[in-house]
């Protein structure tokens, strides 16, 4: 039995309501091109989506983004810094804070329609106040509606990718869509999301029937594997990063824009988050070992906030209350130490 709480608007009702002034859209479409180039290979530059495990309060997150937008006018030569705010937060027993999208403040309940003014809201402020569009996890394809205007990078997750509707809302998006690969890892897997979600689709979506042309942008990201045991196992190191390599190679040009990011967090660090520096100078030592590996590797996904690790509760400022970040000293360094590099 379903239950009906609150009655949502139709994300045209939302948009139209709090739309992103014009001034706004301009930076967006600007960056949105940025990335784009980083895909197709138009440019050199990395991109690096970078930020909180998840955005569960404005005030930290907007001082984040603007040290973030500080910090780009000194990489934004050979970097594509893209704020991370993930307003949605899968859980793996299903229960528990799901994100600001569902729960807008962590210790009450669950009021997605508040939510979904917060995020509209956040996301707003953090391109006035950075200069810079974010990111966010595309958990629920129907809620994507809500936020479709503000975002410049998608992300699908592990648990997500092998879900046909995620896939098929990917082929809609105009913008570049990370599909992690599954948590068994099957690079197969992951390179046959990427192939539907570039390839034209027909479905049904908000009460529409729909059809999209698929998307170019749409590209793999590796995060790490769990396997049977539930033990973390790495995959950005080179042999794997070069099997894909080889998919997208062998896939007749099937497959558009090769492309790889390395999550640099999750089962490849074993969400030990000061590993994720090493990893990410690992990555970086093999770009200038091997072109074809520079040539696909476009990028990384760092977990950061103000404080490192984390915490159970909202007590200290700018630390994360789901998986453990970076703290923002380290982050500094270490984007600059990628841009060095590049």
């Amino acid at each position: 039995m379903f239950e009906r709480q609150i009655e949502i608007p139709s994300a045209e009702e939302i948009l139209a309501e709090v739309p992103l002034p014009a001034s706004l859209a301009a930076i967006k479409a600007e960056r949105d091109q940025l990335a784009k180039d980083v895909i197709t290979g138009k440019s050199d530059k990395l991109l690096v989506i970078v930020g909180p495990c998840s955005a569960h309060e404005s005030k930290p997150v907007l001082e984040y983004v603007k040290r973030l937008g500080r910090l780009n006018e000194r990489v934004k030569d050979r970097l594509v810094l893209i704020p991370r705010i993930y307003t949605n937060k899968p859980r793996t027993k299903g229960v528990g804070y799901k994100g600001m999208f569902s729960q807008p403040d962590p210790e009450k309940q669950e009021n997605i329609l508040k939510g979904i003014y917060a995020i509209r809201d956040l996301h707003i402020h953090a391109i006035e106040q950075s200069g810079l569009s974010g990111a966010d996890e595309m958990l629920y394809p129907e809620n994507y509606a809500y936020v479709e205007d503000l975002l410049t990078y998608v992300a699908v997750g592990a648990r997500s990718s092998e879900n046909q509707l995620h896939r098929l809302v990917s082929s809609g998006i105009e913008l570049p869509v990370g599909i992690k690969n599954p948590m068994g890892g099957s690079i197969p897997v992951a390179l046959n999301s990427v192939f539907a979600a570039q390839s034209p689709q027909v479905f049904k979506y908000h009460n529409w029937q729909v059809a999209t042309k698929g998307n170019p942008y749409a590209h793999v990201v590796l995060r790490g594997r769990v396997d049977n045991y539930g033990n973390d196992i790495p995959n950005y190191h080179y042999e794997t990063v070069m099997r894909v390599y080889e998919g997208y190679a062998n896939s007749d040009g099937e497959l558009k824009n090769p492309a790889v990011v390395i999550d640099s967090n999750h089962s490849n660090s074993k969400k030990r988050f000061h590993q994720q520096i090493r990893i990410v100078e690992e990555v970086l030592q093999n770009r200038n070992y091997d072109k074809d590996f520079k040539k696909i590797v476009k990028g990384f996904m760092i977990e950061s906030f103000l404080e490192e690790g984390n915490q159970q509760h909202d007590i200290v400022f700018g630390k994360s209350i789901t998986d453990p970040c970076l703290g923002w000293a380290d982050t500094e360094r270490l984007i600059l130490d990628i841009a060095e590099k590049v």
